[in-house]
């Protein structure tokens, strides 16, 4: 998707040639970031724990959804630069398909109206901000996407942990720590040991060795959570599980680096200290989430 006029006004995060350039300092400055990560991440689980555990299946909800309207906000200013109107139409798709999922409870007339309503609102919404010629096309299928690409897979985790008695908060916790784990194993293998390149064109510093860390950290999380606080899931299930979701999850966080690169953004956001916006935190997430979903729906049983 291409950005207009305007669009580094509207975004102070788009790169610049600056940021193309950046010194070898910047490893200082990685370095930094990762104790503000840990620092997040210290403050940020026990709360998550807390309110799975001990709160109410509505109130972990009342948790997700904020965090599905911001993201989506961080990507309708991805994709409609400048154009607030657009970004909040954008945004209250996303929630009416948080919402019609999560209160949708198996009905599924309420569900195939969200399939099938929000892409085709895409093109028709976009009649109403048609904006440069060239680019319509592209960000009437953003406006069709978006809300169901953020609206509904992060709405499953509070599905998880509504519906699978008193497993559920402990499947949350395993999805969390798919992408997670994931993403801290990919970091020190990549950093320690990368040599070859995963997909340059698309996020320049991952490579092969990270990837293989970053499976590595999410099968772990599923052999702590077997032995430790899911043991209903069996090791041979919860391994093969955590390579799914481990592998497409990394393909989720490549994806959302397409987003930003086509669109000439480096970070979604900076909502979250030391990890950007809330894209940038969840897009693993985003596809483990809904892999881990439909084991449980295929695999276990419902509540």
């Amino acid at each position: 998707m291409v950005a207009t006029d305007g669009g580094d006004r509207a975004n102070p995060r788009r790169v610049t040639t600056a940021d193309a350039n950046a010194p070898a300092s910047e490893v200082k400055k990685a370095n930094s970031n990762l104790a503000v990560r840990i620092a997040t991440a210290a403050v940020g689980a026990p709360l998550i724990i807390a309110l799975l555990y001990k709160g109410a299946p509505w109130g972990f909800y009342l948790l997700i959804l904020p965090a599905t309207l911001i993201g989506a906000w961080e990507l309708f200013n991805m994709t409609h630069p400048g154009d607030r109107l657009s970004q909040v139409m954008g945004v209250g798709m996303a929630a009416a398909a948080s919402l019609a999922t999560y209160v949708a409870d198996g009905d599924t007339r309420v569900l195939a109206t969200m399939i099938v309503a929000v892409p085709l609102a895409g093109p028709l919404l976009t009649l109403v901000r048609l904006g440069d010629m060239k680019t319509a096309a592209l960000r009437a299928c953003a406006m069709g996407f978006g809300p169901l690409y953020i609206g509904v897979p992060l709405t499953l985790l509070a599905i998880l942990r509504r519906d699978l008695g008193g497993d559920g908060p402990a499947y949350v916790v395993l999805t969390i720590m798919f992408a997670w784990f994931g993403d801290t194993g990919g970091y020190f293998a990549g950093r320690f040991l990368g040599r070859h390149k995963l997909y340059e064109a698309v996020s320049p510093k991952k490579t092969v060795e990270g990837s293989i860390g970053g499976l590595g950290g999410s099968v772990f999380g599923a052999v702590l959570a077997h032995f430790w606080f899911l043991p209903s899931l069996s090791l041979p299930h919860g391994i093969i599980l955590a390579l799914v979701a481990g592998a497409l999850g990394q393909a989720g966080d490549l994806g959302e680096s397409v987003l930003k690169r086509s669109t000439g953004v480096k970070d979604s956001g900076a909502i979250v200290p030391g990890h950007g916006g809330i894209l940038d935190r969840v897009d693993a997430l985003l596809v483990t989430s809904a892999v881990t979903f439909l084991y449980s729906i295929w695999f276990l049983p419902r509540h």
